[in-house]
């Protein structure tokens, strides 16, 4: 492991890093629905030079969708970008906005099984991963499953969404914001200070009335940007703003998952490290971040033999101009291996 404090300012000799910061917008040449069976479609896009470098995006939520942004992150002459929506949300199908969607074959074990599934659909020996947040519990599970078809894995915002990181973010981070946890919790009836609030809206989302699950929704949405609140200033509301039915299927999605520890053993994902020994990893993370504390990030880069720490003292969860600087100058350097 190597760790630093980030000034903004990436190391390496790589090309110069695009003005503005981030890459110009671009479209897919290529999209599809994949097959994943259990009834579920997976959207798919590739854009970028079909020549290039794999790298799969891995979105966070979960159950957020990819978004266009995440395409200007890499250099489109030196990388052949993959996105996907996950199982249930974004333009994968059924939605799980749809109270009638089936979630029983919902899981992170179903999500593996996809990104391999899509993998070989593209014809991709190895690919670098690239996400942050629920998107790098992803790529850890994955990347420790499938070690051998990852070449490099560049995370900004690291979770393993133990469940101590869970009770964290809906609890824990309440000390900071009394007023709007109170409400949180409030908006689970009979669920007590010290009870399980998460599993609690996970049952209010699979409530008959719709009107219980809007509510709910909103109520979820509320407490994750106040967490933020530091970070937006209010300007913004990273959950709040989404359109109805994406709210609807990321609250779904995450509760659910949450409720579950992601049906991940407890610590898992940092036990089984050493299964990415040989892939060169490069996280970084905020020190301010509410939503994701720093320990989680140390515990990995101590863990993982081959990851590089970065921490930047003034970022958030949602990161920050330096975070993108180092985002970017990781995918340059491994653009070059």
């Amino acid at each position: 492991m190597t760790a630093a404090t980030a000034d903004g300012n990436p190391s390496g000799n790589g090309r110069a890093l695009p003005s503005g910061g981030l890459f110009p917008p671009i479209e897919p040449y290529e999209t599809g629905m994949l097959d994943v069976g259990d009834g579920n479609l997976v959207y798919w896009e590739v854009c970028g030079n079909p020549g290039g470098k794999p790298a799969l995006v891995v979105h966070g939520g979960p159950g957020s969708g990819c978004s266009a942004a995440a395409r200007r992150y890499f250099d489109p002459d030196r990388y052949r970008v993959v996105l996907f929506d996950q199982r249930g949300c974004g333009r994968s199908l059924p939605h799980a906005s749809d109270p009638l969607t089936d979630m029983r074959h919902n899981t992170t074990r179903h999500l593996i099984s996809d990104m391999e599934r899509l993998r070989e659909h593209l014809w991709i020996d190895r690919w670098l991963l690239y996400g942050g947040s629920w998107g790098s519990t992803l790529i850890l599970a994955y990347a420790e499953t499938h070690a051998e078809r990852v070449s490099e894995i560049v995370i900004s915002g690291v979770t393993t969404t133990r469940r101590s990181e869970i009770d964290w973010l809906y609890r824990g981070a309440g000390r900071f914001f009394p007023e709007p946890w109170e409400r949180f919790l409030a908006g689970a009836p009979g669920t007590p200070r010290d009870g399980d609030v998460v599993a609690a809206y996970a049952r209010l989302m699979e409530h008959p009335d719709a009107a219980v699950r809007e509510k709910a929704t909103a109520d979820w949405c509320a407490w994750e940007d106040a967490v933020l609140s530091g970070e937006t200033n209010g300007a913004h509301h990273p959950y709040g703003d989404r359109p109805p039915a994406a709210q609807l299927a990321l609250v779904r999605i995450c509760s659910r998952y949450f409720s579950h520890g992601a049906w991940l053993e407890e610590g898992a994902l940092l036990r089984d490290a050493a299964r990415l020994a040989g892939i060169p990893g490069v996280l970084v993370h905020g020190r301010l971040d509410l939503a994701g504390p720093l320990d989680t990030a140390w515990e990995l880069a101590r863990a993982w033999p081959d990851a590089e720490l970065t921490v930047v003292a003034d970022a958030g969860h949602l990161g920050n101009a330096a975070t993108r600087t180092h985002v970017l100058g990781a995918l340059d350097r491994f653009a070059r291996a």
